[in-house]
């Protein structure tokens, strides 16, 4: 298992390096308009992937296991064909609101009222469907422990994404929205493609579950995976909207930047999460779950505590200089969203332990007092703090999340606080698996 959390954090790494040279890039040639149009769409995306995800999402790591592949081939890709559709639809009706009320809506609340950036809706449903048909080969290998295979097939989509958005930029010489945008419907069309060769095995294996049943299964336990996913990304979904009808789009890109950068860390908990939720998807013992990720959850703290705090040092000038003045204010956003990123570390891990043990409602409940801190907070720190309160309002929700989630674990499992220090025996066990590993 620690092959398999180097493997994969190797990967997140890389995954890093290329979101910096795609930030770096974006914010030099697209500015910051641009690039806060491309992060709503994408967060769009997100959102609209949680209808896809309820049969379709990282419950599939559970059930692959557990059920036909056949089957749940079938049922997701009728899924997400259906629910694509339905957004379709929805989105022609809305066509014809009319003008006058859609003009009053937007005067009451501001423009971060327009849920999709003009002339995008199109694209967004693109988007999330082949996003969701590359997530199914993502997820199911994740369900067959092919981790390495998951990680390859990452690896072509995000660096796929950064050499077609330089692409779009230098050779057809697009400089707006437009290039960020077309680079992950590329990034996921190659991944996609390049996943179907590691897949198309399982689908001549025989054996076919019912429909009706696994569906039924399917549903009840994305259902709760989900809704707590939504209530997250309208955690986050909020501060967007905010500082829009505050500030504008240029703004958003600024604070979209400070995330993707001081959110770097948290690849070492989605290293680890990853894995995690592999591995107990595959195991009958709980006692044996909850041991490993009390393991887990006290070296995901730890390491992202440390690479944050390496991230908010750095001055304010060196990433004026990185990424042009507009983005100065990035350094002091980061600070205030660095203690949320290492609750978010804690937070995966325990979503992932939770998933595993089919006790998913917990990180439902979970998201639910995050929402709670969240919407009093933003409109009590935004207006006097801008971004840098959003950060902090962030950081207040990781909080309240994990200190729910560790009750229940602590509860659950009938284990004591004490337990979450470090120990010398923690220490020993990292050190030897880095030593064995390299």
């Amino acid at each position: 298992m620690i092959k398999k959390i180097f493997g994969t954090f190797g990967t997140r790494v890389l995954n890093a390096i290329c979101n910096f040279v795609t930030l770096w890039f974006g914010t030099h040639y697209l500015g910051d308009e641009a690039w806060g149009v491309g992060g709503i769409v994408i967060l769009d995306v997100s959102i609209l992937l949680i209808g896809v995800e309820f049969l379709a999402g990282s419950g599939l790591i559970y059930f692959t296991p557990r059920k036909s592949y056949r089957t749940l081939f079938k049922i997701s890709y009728i899924w997400s064909a259906l629910i694509v559709a339905f957004y379709a639809l929805l989105f022609y009706l809305c066509s014809f609101i009319p003008s006058g009320f859609s003009q009053h809506f937007v005067k009451f609340f501001g423009e971060s009222a327009e849920f999709i950036p003009k002339g995008y809706h199109a694209m967004v449903l693109l988007l999330v469907f082949i996003y969701s048909l590359h997530n199914f080969n993502l997820t199911t290998l994740l369900g067959k422990e092919r981790v390495g295979t998951n990680n390859i097939l990452f690896i072509i989509q995000f660096v796929t994404q950064m050499c077609s958005m330089l692409f779009y930029i230098f050779v057809l010489d697009i400089r707006n929205a437009n290039a960020f945008v077309f680079s992950f419907l590329t990034g996921y069309i190659v991944g996609y493609i390049c996943g179907l060769t590691q897949i198309w095995p399982y689908l001549k294996e025989k054996g076919n579950d019912s429909m009706r049943e696994t569906i039924r299964e399917m549903f009840r336990f994305g259902t709760i995976i989900q809704l707590s996913t939504l209530v997250s990304m309208l955690n986050r979904r909020l501060s967007f909207l905010i500082i829009k009808g505050f500030w504008g789009d240029a703004k958003v890109g600024v604070y979209n930047a400070a995330t993707q950068v001081s959110e770097a860390p948290k690849m070492i908990g989605q290293s680890i999460a990853m894995v995690q939720f592999s591995k107990i998807s595959n195991l009958t013992d709980n006692e044996l779950a909850a041991k490993i990720t009390m393991q887990l959850l006290k070296t995901a703290m730890v390491l992202t505590a440390i690479c944050i705090s390496v991230v908010c040092i750095i001055p304010t000038s060196v990433y004026s200089w990185l990424f042009t003045a507009n983005f100065a204010e990035m350094r002091m956003v980061m600070v205030a969203l660095a203690p949320g990123v290492v609750f978010m570390a804690a937070n995966m891990v325990f979503c992932h332990y939770f998933s595993g043990v089919n006790m998913p409602k917990h990180n439902l409940y979970g998201a639910l007092v995050g929402l709670a801190v969240t919407i009093p907070s933003l409109y009590l720190l935004i207006p006097p703090l801008g971004m840098i309160g959003a950060g902090i309002s962030a950081s207040l929700t990781h909080f309240a999340t994990i200190v729910y989630q560790w009750i229940v674990f602590k509860k659950t499992n009938k284990i004591s606080a004490k337990e979450l220090l470090i120990t010398r025996n923690d220490v020993v066990s990292l050190l030897t698996a880095i030593k064995s590993l390299l």
